[in-house]
């Protein structure tokens, strides 16, 4: 299947970029503008100030996270520079959905023995959803919506499976070590339709030299590495405590006592409090019965996983079996595979190798010559 790279904007274009305070979105503002675009700026309010991180804390925080008390100096920092450039400006607050929709999604996902991706979530309600919903609201008018994600746009040149429909597709950027179409899976074509991402054919080193080429202030910052700084996990899971229970072996030992079943992940080593002749990981979590479940690195491999909750390019169904490759959490290659449906709300994927560690809760991303064709979350494995 062959993809055509969707034109980005041109002069005279309204662009609203979604911004950060980032190097990536800086740059993407600037690059526009320069180029003839008329850009307005938008930013996500999402801190409500009901959690709070010790003072000695909070830079550490604003570094390593998206979410923190810090979030006013980001805001600060893109209206300066958006005044510099004569560029129109909007914040706007979101933070109960984003505390809805992704704050207790984390915590519910967790209690349920899954493991999930908050900024999965984030990217569809969120950032590509309730942003552009609200900057409809204040009555805001652009032809597209940009962001500085490393990733793009694209659409086949033949109708996609059996359909006579061509739609808006993500696709892989130039820079595949920064590479963020994982994250961006679920969003609609109809959404698609109107974004772009500028960045697609840069490689980071290079928006860093053209930052500071360009003086920008954001090319100094260090960048977010988690959607909530770990200072503040205690607090968001403050409301209810973990109940402690046993950990044991496959076979059913008893092993030692855990601490909460929120506080483990499939594959995890580290941190887990027990003592054994050999090295364990968490093989599985049985939330109903409160139990980690600990084995051999070896016992950690699956033939296939069904997963649920699945969203399809254009949502096109498609009616057969595929060979495709599958991406089962952000830091891992995709794989060959072979997918077909499970039932009528289910999808087996089946690896051609076996994989390592498969957790339930993360996405499964299905990929077709390097375009996002669907994905859904892991819900079964087979070990």
């Amino acid at each position: 299947m062959n993809f055509v790279l969707q034109e980005m904007p041109k002069a005279g274009d309204t662009v609203l970029v979604g911004m950060s305070g980032g190097v990536d979105s800086t740059l993407v503002a600037l690059m526009l503008k320069q180029n003839g675009c008329k850009v307005i700026g938008i930013t996500m309010s999402l801190w409500s100030g009901r959690l709070s991180i010790p003072q000695t804390e909070k830079r550490k925080a604003h570094k390593d996270s998206c979410y923190g008390p810090d979030e006013y100096a980001d805001i600060e920092e893109c209206k300066a520079f958006c005044s510099e450039q004569d560029i129109e400006y909007h914040v706007v607050d979101l933070h109960e959905i984003y505390e809805k929709k992704v704050l207790e999604y984390f915590k519910s996902e967790y209690r349920s023995g899954r493991t999930p991706n908050p900024c999965i979530m984030c990217n569809r309600n969120l950032k590509f959803g309730a942003l552009l919903e609200s900057a409809e609201k204040i009555g805001i008018k652009y032809d597209y919506f940009c962001t500085g994600h490393y990733a793009a746009v694209v659409r086949p040149q033949t109708a996609l499976w059996d359909s006579n429909v061509r739609p808006f597709m993500i696709s892989g950027a130039t820079d595949s070590s920064k590479d963020q179409t994982y994250f961006l899976y679920r969003l609609p074509s109809s959404v698609l339709e109107k974004v772009r991402f500028p960045l697609a054919n840069m490689n980071k080193s290079e928006v860093f030299e053209l930052a500071r080429k360009y003086g920008l202030k954001a090319a100094e910052k260090k960048e977010s590495q988690d959607f909530i700084s770990p200072e503040l996990l205690p607090q968001l899971f403050a409301d209810k405590e973990g109940i402690p229970g046993d950990i044991i072996d496959i076979d059913g030992h008893k092993l030692g006592r855990h601490k909460g079943i929120e506080h483990y992940t499939v594959g995890q080593r580290k941190g887990l409090g027990i003592s054994s002749p050999y090295p364990v990981y968490v093989h599985s979590i049985d939330a109903k019965n409160n139990l980690i479940i600990v084995s051999k690195a070896e016992d950690l491999f699956a033939d296939y996983f069904i997963a649920e909750d699945f969203v399809w390019a254009g949502d096109i169904v498609p009616k057969n079996p595929f060979n495709a490759l599958v991406k089962i959490r952000l830091a891992s290659k995709p794989v060959d595979c072979r997918v077909e449906k499970a039932d009528d709300n289910n999808w087996k994927i089946t690896f051609n190798e076996a994989q390592r560690a498969v957790a339930p809760g993360q996405s499964a991303v299905l990929y077709l010559d390097g375009g996002v064709i669907g994905g859904g979350l892991i819900k079964e494995i087979n070990r």
